[in-house]
């Protein structure tokens, strides 16, 4: 039987997988990870609120992250489909945001 943590990476990669479509060649190097909380000193730009993703800008040949943060996903979702479904969102936001275009605009 696999941990909740074991499932939610799972659904994390499938969707990267997906996500990799959208960023083609030029995102090529995009990381995907998870982290279980966001850190407690969000960036002045960023809600204050808990956030449930966050694309990390980095510059040269490291390339950008795109992070997901388990526990708060898994406060707002019913269950596992549900936690799915926001997995989904907060890629395709934050690839959008990577790639300058609506949300709207990527369907994972």
């Amino acid at each position: 039987m696999r941990s909740r943590r074991e499932t939610f990476d799972d659904v994390v990669i499938e969707v990267a997988e997906r996500a990799r479509e959208y960023l083609g060649t030029r995102y090529a190097g995009v990381e995907f990870a998870v982290e279980e909380v966001p850190s407690s000193d969000p960036a002045p730009w960023e809600e204050q609120a808990a956030a449930v993703g966050r694309l990390v800008p980095v510059g040269g040949a490291v390339g950008h992250r795109i992070v997901i943060y388990r526990r708060p996903v898994e406060t707002r979702a019913r269950d596992a489909a549900e936690v799915a479904v926001i997995v989904r969102e907060v890629v395709a936001e934050q690839v959008a945001a990577l790639l300058n275009v609506p949300p709207s605009e990527i369907d994972l």
